[in-house]
């Protein structure tokens, strides 16, 4: 039922048929077992589950409707009452509830209606029928029941006591209930006086003042006024203390309790002098369709003036009683309350109460609200202020003649925005007068609204569009959508609540540059937007917003750019130096777009303007902004602005342009990342604005220095020249391109020194290095001198240099505190090699057509082609989603290029098959990717590439990588069932191969080692490798000698234990290699990690069982008893003279074991010739493994 929530009134038709039925079984059930009996409690609380589940959705008041409601009910539910009184509930959760509370719930729900009954309950109350000494209005044994059962529900948490409160306010204001009543409001009286910090006293207090509230609104008048003056005391007394001032929910219900207790101290009656608004009844509608647009609080019918003036005059000589002064009073103090709820109730109680009010005391009540709004009062002040207004003009006692007074303070509180140190609040306050603006279209008639609503109409806009807040812009389009519906024809009215609807506004950025630059199309709006993004946003504490509104000020410029190049550049230049940073940022960046859009509508700046703007720069630097915590930000912001001034070719002096230069180099010395980026973007439109056309010797003197600084001790330099130099023109690298290539391929590398190492450093080479070479092939392809020799040898660089050094880049796996910082060069290396191949490949089409008699064979040949592939498909089977979603973009690129046809790709077929043109790629999703590129396997030019990666999936640490990798191998290595054995076992043995090659390829590396030997393990322990005949005996030899050189001197635990188990399995088959494997692995029976010992000795037990061949008989069970009863974990000199008995045993050679462990020995004790305690060098060892 939860998601019926937001919308109970879906449900509403179908109560009938659900409540019904339930309430039927628990009254039926109930008679029939008896109230007495254990199981009713069994069957009605799964019953009350759903019950209450529909109350919640669907509010007390429409389920209530469809309970039974017979007199002899009563006595029934309140029996049940009793019976559910005593069970306490198990859990405080609703979706583990076993029904408790909701029982106790449903059951005063159904007293809620019961107590209604139209007989005296002493009468229904069977326990006194043969009583006849009860006195007139004394409480019956029934109601004292109810009486107890419900003032204990007042003192609980739960919603209990909003029912109990509910139940009594029936109740009590019976007619034949006066002395239970008075007593209860005596009982009130005690609670609200005593002074009890405790919590459950803080509980009943709630329940006595919801009780009382709720008592307030069900109760006659006349009933009433006699407790008036006590209530009133305890209450206004209660909100003075402390007890009320830590607790929202009590002040919330004193709010509701105070107004009507105003309510109940005034006669009802409807005041003639408020403002009656349209009629919802449409038959009235209709009738009165002549007069739609005319005001009524004045009456129209002449034959009806008399009488209206007599009222008028009862009105004004209305005696109001003193209370109701402290009333209005409290409520207005809770319109200033800091809680919302409060503030709500507040202004919801100062509308009811307004509404019995003469005329002139109505005009001192809004008096008292508009104070609420002046500029010394708080953000809670202004929000309760704005809904004291919504409900006074819900209500027509806001007169159109006051409106003139009230609209200026909502279109102030439609922009409040206060700030508060890194934020601001006042979102709260621009929605509800959101509301205000609502409620006025709802409330009053065109005739009075037109003025109005033009004052409005672009501050609601202005904030639908441009507020930081999404509920805002919602809340004022939805004002907006309403005064257009309903206040008639509005000019475009139709065109842009279509245009800013609820879902368009729900993007920021959408709202900014779409929604808003469409509505500024429409007269009367350009301006208003204009001002609020230069007075509000530009300088507004979000940098997120001010770079936003810098966007969409520009693209305002096409409707008025006379507008924008002189007034509004005029008032952001000065703030471009502004003391606040928020204020000069986002001038700077403003003044920059501004500029920028004005020179694409092809408009002209003056000279003087162009003066202004050449030395906006400057200032910011003479003014020292750059300092200070603001210093980054501006940085980046006037990068942009150079970039921007750049592009709109503004006129600049030669002193300016060195000065700019050197602004975007320092910028690009910047060790942040984004000023480095904006500087390189910006130095790249001003070298080609204010450089190209200059002399030689500027081009050669920016490429000599970027040259140089690319060996620069500081990193953060490295990493901006790398850049700098991959955005340079043509005409700066014609001269060098060789060095500028050369040094960037050394770039590329990583650095020999530990200290030097960084890997942002080696990505921007990267990326440099492919700019640099795709600048110089465009443009030589360009060209009329497209082939000459100098132009040969930039290809066969790319080729033999720069290629190489982009496969080198793919083998960075450098790794840092962040983690895999070599990921970030491998990425980047994928997409340089895409674009190099691209233009080898064109080279050789070009060649191919005008046969070059230079070139004979072509650059990009099979080897590359197999290179290029083999690493590609490498990262597309490693364990990084990002990288392998990244490679097999790159290979679908590669293989379907509309441009430029990949030739000498190996086994193309199967390629396009693995990565299909027409599939839904989902190649980050390991179960999608991995079965496709396994199959890579068989073709011996890829095989081992994929193997070197596969094996880190397989042998890594993520298990749902490692299970979709292991399944897909051992899938490929199954095959069909309809395949014949000797393909299968083909493939194991051309398996077998690659997995020795990867273990020579990357010897002591432990990277690729240690996950490759927990492969091996995982296949063995699969029966892979073990079935292949005379080819087994090789492939455990060469796993055997790789072992004997990783695991020498190896202190890392999973790389052990990786190796002992490959040697349990390699010692169970034939012979001679398990007599080998065997022996290796006794020898762990006295390494110097007890946990090492332990794990062998496990293993060397296991290859016992497995393989009696290994020991003779006799000695068989000798051997097994020595190594499961020594304690290999405890004393190593123990487990070395054990391990000497089991060399004697299986009648192994010692004496070559002894020699390499004295070697062994002699080597520690030349290094360290004092012995280490052994459990020091153990627990120094896992401290440094990070266990």
């Amino acid at each position: 039922m939860d998601k019926y929530q937001e919308q109970g009134q879906l449900l509403e038709p179908y109560l009938e048929s659900l409540v019904s039925p339930l309430m039927y079984i628990v009254r039926s059930k109930t008679i029939e077992l008896g109230v007495e009996s254990d199981e009713i409690l069994e069957i009605i609380k799964p019953l009350s589950i759903i019950i209450y589940s529909l109350v919640t959705v669907c509010g007390y008041k429409a389920v209530i409707k469809f309970f039974p409601h017979q007199v002899s009910d009563l006595e029934l539910a309140v029996s049940l009452l009793e019976k559910c009184h005593h069970t306490n509930s198990a859990t405080s959760s609703r979706q583990e509830s076993t029904g408790e509370m909701e029982a106790k719930c449903v059951m005063l729900l159904w007293l809620y209606i019961l107590v209604l009954v139209p007989f005296d309950i002493s009468t229904v109350d069977t326990s006194i029928a043969d009583n006849n000494n009860l006195n007139e209005f004394e409480p019956t044994p029934l109601v004292l029941r109810i009486l107890r059962f419900c003032k204990d529900y007042l003192s609980t948490a739960g919603p209990m006591r909003t029912m109990a409160g509910l139940v009594l306010s029936r109740l009590l204001t019976r007619p034949d209930m006066t002395k239970a009543f008075m007593s209860f409001v005596e009982w009130t009286h005690e609670v609200l006086s005593s002074v009890k910090e405790d919590v459950l006293h803080h509980f009943q207090l709630l329940g006595a003042i919801e009780s009382l509230a709720a008592i307030f609104k069900a109760g006659s008048r006349k009933l009433l006024l006699d407790i008036l003056p006590t209530v009133w005391s305890d209450a206004s007394t209660l909100f003075k203390s402390s007890t009320a001032a830590r607790s929202p929910l009590l002040r919330k219900y004193l709010m509701k309790l105070t107004q009507r207790v105003g309510l109940t101290a005034l006669p009802h009656r409807l005041p003639s002098w408020r403002y009656v608004g349209r009629s919802t009844h449409l038959n009235v509608s209709l009738n009165k369709s002549s007069q739609i647009d005319q005001p009524n609080y004045v009456v129209n019918d002449n034959s009806s003036n008399s009488t209206q003036i007599t009222d008028v005059a009862q009105d004004e000589d209305m005696d109001v009683p003193e209370i109701v002064e402290d009333i209005i009073e409290m409520l207005l103090s809770g319109l200033r309350d800091m809680d919302t709820v409060v503030r709500w109730s507040a202004a919801k109680g100062i509308g009811r109460i307004t509404s019995r009010l003469t005329s002139s005391l109505s005009e001192e009540v809004l008096s008292s609200v508009s104070e609420l709004f002046s500029p010394g009062e708080g953000d809670g002040s202004w929000h309760g202020g704005c809904l004291a207004l919504a409900e006074l003009a819900r209500r027509g006692l806001l007169l159109p003649t006051s409106l003139p007074k009230v609209v200026p303070v909502v279109v102030k509180a439609l922009h409040y925005d206060v700030r508060r140190g890194p934020h601001s609040v006042g979102s709260h306050v621009r929605d509800a007068a959101a509301y205000v603006c609502w409620a006025f279209g709802r409330a009053y008639y065109h005739a009075d609204m037109r003025t109005i609503l033009e004052q409005l109409a672009p501050h609601l806009l202005t904030v639908a569009c441009y507020d930081r807040e999404v509920n805002c812009r919602r809340a004022a389009a939805a004002a907006f959508q309403e005064n257009v519906g309903r206040q008639g024809n509005y000019p475009h009215g139709i065109d842009i609540v279509n245009t800013a609807d609820y879902f368009s506004l729900s993007s920021r950025v959408n709202s900014y540059l779409h929604v808003a630059v469409c509505i500024a199309q429409y007269e009367g709006y350009l301006f208003p937007f204009v001002d609020d993004l230069l007075y509000r946003k530009i300088c507004h504490w979000d940098k997120g917003l001010r770079e936003l509104a810098a966007e969409a000020l520009s693209s305002l410029v096409k409707y008025d750019p006379e507008y924008f190049a002189s007034v509004v550049t005029e008032k952001l230049i000065p703030c471009t130096l502004s003391s606040d940073l928020c204020t000069r940022h986002g001038a700077t960046l403003a003044t920059g777009e501004i500029v920028l859009v004005l020179h694409q509508c092809n408009y002209v700046l003056p000279s003087d303007k162009q003066k202004s703007l050449a030395g906006v720069v400057p200032a910011i630097e003479k003014a020292r902004l750059y300092r200070g915590k603001g210093g980054e930000i501006m940085r980046a912001a006037v990068s942009r602005f150079i970039e921007c001034i750049s592009i709109s070719n503004v006129a600049l002096s030669e002193k300016l342009k060195r000065s700019l230069l050197d602004t975007l180099n320092e910028n690009l010395r910047h060790p942040n990342s984004q000023i480095q980026n904006a500087a390189v973007k910006a130095l790249k439109h001003f070298i080609q604005a204010y450089l190209l056309a200059a002399n030689d010797k500027g081009a050669v003197d920016v490429t000599s220095k970027y040259l140089n600084t690319l060996s620069d001790p500081n990193v953060a330099v490295r990493r901006g020249s790398a850049l700098g130099i991959g955005i340079l023109p043509y005409e700066f690298l014609a001269s060098r391109w060789r060095d500028v290539l050369l040094k960037l391929c050394g770039c590329c590398t990583i650095e020999e020194k530990p200290e030097d190492r960084d890997a942002e450093a080696r990505v921007n080479a990267v990326k440099g290095l492919v700019s640099v070479c795709e600048t110089l092939v465009n443009r030589r392809n360009d060209s009329a001198s497209a082939f000459i020799e100098d132009d040969f040898s930039l290809f066969l660089l790319i080729k033999n240099e720069v290629m190489t050094t982009l496969f080198r880049a793919l083998d960075d796996y450098s790794v840092d505190n962040r983690g895999d910082v070599g990921s970030w060069v491998r990425e980047a290396a994928l997409d340089g090699l895409e674009k190099c191949t691209y233009m080898l490949c064109k080279r050789d089409l070009l060649t191919d057509d005008r046969l070059n008699k230079n070139q004979d064979l072509p650059l990009f040949d099979e080897n590359l082609a197999s290179s290029l592939v083999g690493g590609i498909c490498k990262q597309a089977v490693e364990k990084m989603d990002k990288l392998r979603e990244a490679a097999a973009n790159v290979l679908y690129r590669i293989l379907y290029n509309q441009m430029v046809y990949i030739p000498h790709i190996p086994f193309r077929e199967k390629l396009e098959e693995i990565v299909a043109k027409d599939a839904d790629t989902k190649s980050a999703v390991p179960t999608f990717s991995y079965p496709r590129f396994v199959q890579l396997l068989q073709f011996g030019c890829y095989s081992r590439e994929v193997l070197s990666g596969l094996v880190i999936s397989i042998g890594g640490l993520q298990d749902s990588l490692k299970r979709a990798s292991l399944s897909a191998l051992l899938d490929y290595l199954q095959g069909f069932e309809s395949e014949d054995p000797t393909s299968r076992m083909s493939r194991e043995c051309m398996l077998s191969g690659d997995i020795l090659w990867v273990l020579q390829q990357y010897k002591k590396c432990d990277r690729v080692i240690i996950p490759t030997l927990k492969t091996i393990e995982i296949l063995f322990s699969k029966k892979i490798f073990l079935k292949l005949e005379a080819h087994t005996t090789t492939y455990c030899s060469g796993v055997l000698e790789s072992l004997a050189i990783e695991l020498k001197g190896s202190k890392d635990f999973s790389k052990l234990y990786a190796g002992i188990a490959i040697l349990g399995y390699v010692a169970s088959v034939p012979e001679p290699i398990n007599m080998r494997a065997f022996s290796h692995l006794l020898t762990f029976l006295g390494h110097r990690y007890p946990k090492i010992r332990k794990a062998s000795a496990e293993q060397v037990y296991l290859v016992l069982l497995q393989n009696e061949n290994l020991v003779a008989g006799d000695k068989m069970e000798k051997a097994l008893e020595v190594i499961s009863e020594t304690s290999w974990d405890s004393d190593m000199d123990l487990a070395k003279h054990k391990r000497l008995e089991l060399y004697n045993m299986l009648g192994l050679e010692v004496g070559q074991i002894l020699k390499n462990s004295e070697g062994a020995s002699r080597k520690t004790n030349s290094k360290k010739p004092i012995d280490l305690d052994e459990n020091a060098s153990y627990s120094s060892l896992v401290e440094s493994a990070g266990f």
